[in-house]
């Protein structure tokens, strides 16, 4: 009988004699946490640095993360051995809480690299399009039932 493979970049399990553990969530969990805290340290340093007037920490986290984003990921690239709960952990777990943006940057870039420009193009502009207006939705139907 075949079992497709376990695993992969977004699951990790670890066998645990005849039984299987898919540790996946408990590892973007913690990296999740560590990530948001250091969001929120963030937002309050530049807030105290820089005032609050513009979004400075928000434009610093989003591309401060892809920035990273782009490290790990050139890194995973080229160095094999990297064990999946650590690739798990840093991008979809710290990164993840950090910022989304970085993930955004990269299926953008990943769509740009395999020639798809046309579906890059769209994936930016429906998801910034549909994240504010998401967003729009949500406060209207607030401000329409409270």
């Amino acid at each position: 009988m075949y079992h497709p493979p376990r695993g992969g970049f977004f699951v990790v399990t670890i066998s645990i004699g005849m039984k299987e553990t898919s540790m996946g969530f408990l590892v973007v969990f913690l990296g999740g946490g560590i990530g948001a805290a250091l969001r929120h340290g963030v937002n309050l340093a530049v807030a105290r640095v820089l005032g609050s007037s513009f979004n400075y920490a928000t434009l610093f986290e989003n591309v401060s993360g892809s920035l990273v984003m782009g490290l790990l990921v050139g890194y995973f690239a080229f160095e094999g051995t990297i064990p999946q709960h650590w690739r798990l952990f840093l991008t979809t777990g710290i990164l993840g809480g950090y910022t989304t943006f970085s993930a955004f940057s990269l299926d953008t870039i990943l769509l740009y690299e395999r020639g798809e420009l046309g579906l890059a193009a769209l994936y930016v502009i429906a998801s910034v399009a549909l994240s504010i207006g998401g967003l729009l939705a949500g406060l209207l139907l607030i401000r329409h039932f409270a």
